[in-house]
């Protein structure tokens, strides 16, 4: 029998089209339900920083240890693959967390060659600033060449496939902008690393503060 999956709607992804130009994506709006937004962002960590953060560094409540469960889960990760067309059997996860948005979020880039793929999820009740809206993007220098903009939505999925070309980014904004990245990476060895720079990261920012 299988598990019935309270925060993430599998059915929408899967009924979703996969768009193919420039790169390989997708946007699933509702793809948290409704139903299930309340608990979540009551149980969100609580991030007052700039920054990405590992979620086992962080503090939440249960609901979002349960989200976090099923964004692992062996029915979320099959569903990926098969919509990417991707073999992601054995690939190690991982899951970091963004609370707040400033100046230096947003520049354009393309995720490095160690992910395989990027999720975004969005937990913000309601977006009406301009900026902040996520642009996936046909050129690596200009933030006007637009395939698609999303703004981050409460519930909304974006989920591509890592390219050398899959360029994104968006516009400045400023204060609480909750999103949850999930990747599929190459190996362990990614997964060490990059626990490894946030936790240098981390340490530099208190000494700064410290020092204040």
């Amino acid at each position: 029998m299988v598990a019935r999956m309270k925060f993430l709607d599998l059915d929408a992804l899967r009924r979703t089209r996969l768009e193919t130009d420039p790169f390989p994506f997708l946007v699933v709006p509702g793809f948290v339900p409704e139903a299930a937004r309340a608990s979540l962002s009551a149980d969100f960590p609580a991030i007052d920083k700039l920054g990405s953060f590992p979620v086992e560094t962080l503090r939440y409540g249960r609901a979002f240890g349960d989200f976090v469960a099923e964004l692992e889960g062996d029915a979320f990760r099959h569903a990926a693959a098969a919509k990417f067309d991707l073999d992601l059997a054995g690939r190690p996860t991982m899951i970091t967390v963004r609370g707040q948005a400033g100046a230096r979020d947003g520049h354009i880039h393309s995720d490095s060659v160690t992910k395989l793929v990027t999720v975004l999820i969005y937990m913000n009740e309601a977006w009406e600033a301009p900026g902040g809206r996520l642009r996936l993007l046909r050129s690596r220098d200009d933030l006007e060449d637009v395939v698609a903009e999303v703004p981050p939505d409460a519930g909304t999925l974006v989920a591509f496939r890592v390219t050398p070309h899959s360029w994104h980014g968006h516009a400045p904004a400023f204060g609480p902008r909750r999103v949850v990245q999930l990747n599929w990476v190459t190996d362990e060895s990614v997964v060490r690393r990059e626990r490894m720079r946030h936790g240098i990261s981390a340490k530099v920012k208190r000494l700064f503060a410290f020092a204040k």
